[in-house]
This record gives structure tokens, C-alpha cells and sequence, in this order.
């Protein structure tokens, strides 16, 4: 790891393979040398140790990490169809991780399921309340599934703790806050 630390990448690489050569099913060295190549871009060999590395018994936490690392690596090389349950899997070993849902329910818009990607999100949000990114993509996902005062309660309720990210998606949607009338307008009109 030191390696990696100083940036040689290719030397950690082949340190980890010497590690796999001596213990080819070891959970560290097999999950490590997935990481150096995703970051050598090197994907379809990580998917293939990923793969390797879901199919071995372990703790039930190390196996949803495993699946949901595979579904992330799936998806960065553009592998959606195979993301989707990857990201399952790992939802299947623990319900609980909010990375996982979010994974899915990018796949499943790339697929355009926006009905399912709505409940992915849901739980995504329900999960990690204070992320705005499962926030941003639920509203979007409003939007295609033609709920635009849906898609602005998410935006008002985003800008509440993200009013950067709540004005930039009414930017891109075209949803600004409603106009509102003051006060003051409204003790003027019924002045009249």
C-alpha cells in the first residue's frame, strides 16, 4: 500500500499479483489489485478479480462491499446490464447500504425503469437524508415520470441543506421557485 501511496501504481500492481500468486483467493490482495487497476483504468481485469473475489464465503458486510464495488466498476466501464445486479446482490447481503441503492437507481434510469429507479432512490434518500446526490437524481426521475410539482418539492426540500445544488437543478429543469407575492403586495391589492 505504501506504493500506492507514493503513486507507483504498476509496482503495487505487481506486488499484489505476486500476492495472488502465493494466495490466489485472498480477499485483500484480490479486492487491492482491483483497486490499482480501475485506477490504471484497466477495468475489465478488475471486473474479472471483482468477480472472483464476490464468489468467496466471508463475512456477510466484506461480500455486500465486494458486490457493490463490482456493480461500480461494472458501471464505470459501461456495463449496465450487469451493474444492476451486481448492485442487487449487494442489497440482497445488506439492505442498508446507501451506495448500493444509489448505484441501482442510476442503472435503472441508464435503462430508463424510472418507476424502479424511484424506489431505489426513496431508499437511497431514506439511507443518507443529508447527500444531495440521490436527491438531485430523484427529482429528476420525477420529471420523467411527468410529476413536475413532485420534482419541486424535492427541490424545495434540497435547498433547505443544498441551496447550490437545489438552484442548479432548477437551472437545468427549468423549475424555479414559483413566483411569490410579499406582504406588501398583498395588503396593497386589497387596498383596492
Amino acid at each position: 500500500m505504501a506504493l500506492l501511496a507514493i503513486g507507483r501504481r504498476s509496482r503495487a500492481l505487481s506486488g499484489f499479483e505476486r500476492m495472488l500468486r502465493c494466495w490466489p483467493a485472498d480477499p485483500y490482495a484480490l479486492a487491492s489489485r482491483a483497486h490499482v487497476q480501475v485506477q490504471l483504468n484497466r477495468f475489465d481485469e478488475a471486473i474479472v478479480g471483482l468477480q472472483q473475489l464476490c464468489r468467496l464465503t466471508g463475512p456477510v458486510p466484506q461480500q455486500a462491499v465486494s458486490c457493490f464495488n463490482l456493480g461500480y466498476v461494472l458501471q464505470l466501464a459501461g456495463r449496465h446490464d450487469e451493474a444492476g445486479p451486481a448492485f442487487q446482490q449487494a442489497l440482497a447481503l445488506d439492505a442498508r447500504m446507501d451506495r448500493a441503492w444509489y448505484g441501482l437507481a442510476l442503472v435503472l434510469i441508464e435503462q430508463r425503469q424510472f418507476p424502479e429507479a424511484l424506489k431505489a432512490l426513496q431508499q437511497n434518500t431514506a439511507l443518507q437524508p443529508m447527500s444531495p446526490h440521490g436527491w438531485y437524481r430523484l427529482a429528476q426521475v420525477r420529471l420523467a415520470l411527468g410529476q413536475p410539482d413532485e420534482a419541486r418539492k424535492v427541490i424545495a426540500h434540497l435547498r433547505r441543506f443544498e441551496p447550490r445544488v437545489a438552484a442548479q437543478l432548477e437551472r437545468e429543469t427549468g423549475l424555479g421557485q414559483p413566483a411569490r407575492m410579499s406582504n406588501a403586495s398583498v395588503a396593497g391589492d386589497a387596498a383596492y
